[in-house]
């Protein structure tokens, strides 16, 4: 890319751990390795755990696994301190002693102050300011003191906004424009010693680690004019910028818990394939130059493009989801597929662990109706435990209850016929014309598909039965002519 190039590209992927990684976080994630991979930079990752009360080590640690099991490496931060910078910290919380130099600058150059206004006093200018219909900012109240208020202690230090407008480019929203007015004095800190304030300690994480393209999601617009101007009053260099839309439902509403999982792992969980997640991803929000729209990691790293992602919001298609999963794993072996299905459950049937032989004999049976991963453990449950059904599901439309009987008979007499060795498909086939004879195909194969899954929609009963073996298969075939003599 013309923006990446002549520089050291670093980039970095900074969640707050106050709860699982969402569809949005990891889209962003995913944009940054990308752009690092491709123009062979650093991807880093931290933590921003600024929010004491709401941030948890697990959900630090569900972060790392999602970021694993998606397959995002990177190369510097959380787990690999001391590669690339030695010494660095990468949490938030074990770097205010940092931050404190930059804030003591601050206000030594006057460029910010404490604050005294108590929440009362705020709200009440914020109630003044809309009836007022003026922009709800802070009123300067403490500003321009000369000796702190009697009997006040300060509340927050605040950076002095500097009048004019904010401008900067920006890579998916080209030039953007901000008025310092409508922005306002804003809180960075509360004293020397406590962690600061967001907008203040990701300017100086970015600063410090040398983050050379900050790639983020739309929502964090409004926090750029901010964060630009911290920079330019420490005299520290402004990385380029790179909103990406924001991730919407069908009615381009914001996507919510209600309409879809919004936790990645969820994902996982319900049998999509890592690589399906990243190409899904990649492509909400972003255009490929072609028309291709099914990528490996690989090939995505080669033709993802930051100046094709789109200003509109990208709306989440789960049937585009499920189509991408269904391609996926066509380009898998039976015997891959059966791999990941028990790296899902390791015991998904009825409790029962089946060998990766025999999985991928269900596996082949049901690919043609499994849209997830997940899929063939339902689907697959009959293989290894009958499940409880009426005898009127065996009757092939309106058959007489003696023909359906007969038919079953005559199936069971088939099979047997056909020698242990031999019991596959093919000669099962073969065997089960011959006992049909001149009758409709339906009344036999209906009943005896039944049999053998318990279930009005299921396999071809060649296929159930070269799975479950002779043995299994005549012992179905009895329990269902039982259901007619009792």
């Amino acid at each position: 890319m013309a923006e990446a190039q002549g520089k050291n590209i670093r980039v970095r992927f900074p969640p707050s751990p106050t709860g699982r990684l969402h569809l949005g976080n990891i889209r962003t994630a995913l944009y940054n390795w990308l752009f690092a991979r491709q123009n062979g930079g650093v991807f880093l990752f931290r933590i921003e755990d600024t929010d004491k009360e709401r941030s948890k080590p697990e959900y630090e640690a569900s972060i790392i696994e999602a970021l694993n099991w998606i397959g995002l490496d990177w190369d510097e931060g959380i787990g690999k301190e001391g590669r690339g910078k030695p010494g660095m910290k990468y949490r938030q919380s074990e770097r205010v002693d940092i931050y404190d130099k930059y804030l003591a600058q601050l206000l030594a150059e006057k460029k910010a102050y404490y604050c005294y206004c108590t929440k009362e006093e705020l709200e009440a200018d914020k109630t003044e300011l809309v009836k007022k219909n003026l922009p709800q900012v802070y009123v300067g109240r403490c500003r321009n003191l000369e000796a702190p208020p009697v009997g006040k202690e300060p509340q927050v230090i605040r950076f002095r906004m500097p009048d004019g407008k904010i401008e900067f480019d920006d890579i998916v929203r080209e030039h953007v424009v901000f008025d310092g007015k409508l922005i306002g004095d804003f809180a960075i800190g509360r004293k020397p010693g406590e962690m600061p304030l967001y907008h203040f300690a990701v300017t100086i994480d970015d600063y410090q680690m040398e983050i050379t393209h900050v790639i983020r999601g739309e929502e964090h617009l409004g926090n750029t004019p901010k964060q630009i101007a911290i920079q330019r009053a420490l005299g520290l260099p402004e990385p380029t910028y790179a909103h990406l839309p924001l991730i919407l439902n069908a009615n381009r509403g914001k996507l919510s818990k209600r309409e879809a999982d919004t936790a990645l792992l969820d994902y996982r969980d319900k049998g999509y394939l890592p690589a399906v997640m990243l190409n899904f991803l990649a492509l909400l929000g972003w255009h490929p130059s072609g028309n291709d729209e099914i990528f490996s990691k690989e090939e995505l790293i080669k033709v993802f493009d930051l100046r094709r992602v789109q200003k509109a919001g990208a709306v989440f298609n789960q049937e585009k989801l499920d189509w991408l999963n269904r391609e996926h794993m066509k380009k898998m072996s039976d015997e891959e597929i059966a791999k990941a299905v028990l790296s899902l459950a390791p015991s998904p049937f009825a409790g029962s662990t089946p060998d990766v032989s025999l999985l991928a004999k269900i596996v082949s049976v049901e690919r043609s109706r499994a849209v997830t991963l997940r899929d063939f453990a339902t689907l697959g449950e009959f293989f290894f435990k009958l499940p409880e059904y009426e005898a009127s599901l065996l009757i092939w439309k309106e058959s007489p209850k003696e023909e359906i009987m007969k038919a079953l008979k005559d199936a069971a007499a088939a099979v047997t016929k056909v020698s242990e060795g031999g019991f596959n498909r093919e000669t099962l086939s073969r065997e089960l014309s011959f006992a049909i004879g001149e009758r409709n195909r339906g009344v036999v194969l209906w009943p005896l598909r039944v049999a053998l899954s318990g279930q009005k929609s299921s396999p071809d009963p060649t296929e159930i039965m070269e799975v479950i073996g002779k043995k299994e298969s005549l012992v179905r075939i009895a329990l269902a002519q039982k259901k007619f003599e009792s």
